[in-house]
Order: structure tokens, then sequence, then C-alpha cells
């Protein structure tokens, strides 16, 4: 049985207990001491990088929106907080950047020039993971789209045109 956990803020999360066939990827600490450093430079690039209201996913849900589809933003409640939650139809979609999600990652791990050794094992674990809470949600009865920021800026009209083909699916069957 699950016992739900509830943390300050009022929210409720299930204990979902791991039960995953790979073992998580160890990343190391990115310091100074292991010979990872970053310049002042470097840091105001990575400072701009942005993990929520992205110009893919805003088109994405303005698109989702003139459909007629309402759902929830950045959802905590859900393991890996998915960009886009339509709770009455049990859908999650994640729109994922492509360096920090691995697209390619066969091709592009060799391009890759620096802090090798923490950048492979990052975007690695970060696959993983992202395996991890597509299992875990799937367990809990939701349907999860993912689509690459490329992909939803090149061709909107088509993951929209997935995401409101499995919704009416589940409209009509109800």
């Amino acid at each position: 049985m699950v016992k739900p956990f509830k943390p300050r803020r009022g929210f409720v999360f299930l204990n979902m207990a791991k039960s995953y066939d790979e073992n998580p990827i160890k990343v190391p600490r990115f310091s100074e001491a292991l010979g990872f450093y970053t310049t002042p430079q470097r840091s105001k690039q990575m400072s701009k990088i942005r993990s929520k209201n992205t110009k893919p996913e805003l088109l994405f849900r303005k698109a989702l929106w003139s459909e007629g589809f309402r759902y929830r933003v950045d959802y905590k409640k859900l393991m890996g907080r998915p960009d886009i939650v339509l709770k009455k139809y049990k859908t999650v979609i994640f729109i994922d950047g492509e360096f920090w999600h691995g697209h390619h990652w066969d091709v592009r791990k060799d391009n890759i020039k620096t802090n090798r050794e923490f950048w492979i094992p990052k975007i690695e674990r970060n696959m993983q993971r992202d395996r991890e809470v597509n299992q875990a949600l799937c367990e809990l009865g939701y349907t999860v789209f993912r689509f690459w920021e490329k992909e939803v800026k090149k061709d909107l009209e088509g993951c929209l045109a997935k995401v409101v083909q499995h919704l009416n699916s589940i409209n009509i069957a109800s």
C-alpha cells in the first residue's frame, strides 16, 4: 500500500518505491577542486537558461488553450514536474531541450569538448531520470507525451495534433 507524504506546503505526494532496472548514474560535483571552474561569462550564460516558460512551451500551451483544453503548468504534485498536465485526461506533456535531455546523444556526446567528466554523466543521468519518470507516471495511469523543443518549433501543428487526437479519443470513450 502506498502511504501519502505531506510536505509543509500542503501538497500530497505519493511515496513511489523505485523499482527501476537501472542503477542511478553518479554525476560528479561541479567544483573547482575537481578541475571544474566557471568564468563570470560562463556563469552569466548559464543563468539565462530557463527551466520553465520556454518559447516552445509557451507556443504549445497557447495552441492547446486555443483548442479548448485547460491544463496545469509545472505541476509539482507529480514526479518529474511535467510542463503541462491535463488532470481530467490523465495526460502529461514534457517539452525537452535537446542538449539537456540528450537528443541524438550518440552523435552529440563526442562533440562535448570541455568538462566531459561532468557533462556526459550529467546528461546521461537526465536521460535515465526521464525514463524513470515516464515509467512512474505510466504506473499511475498517465499518458506521457515528450516532444523536443526543435520538434515543437518546426512542427507545432503536428505535435498538437498527436495530443489533441489522444485527448479527443479519451473524451469520446467516456
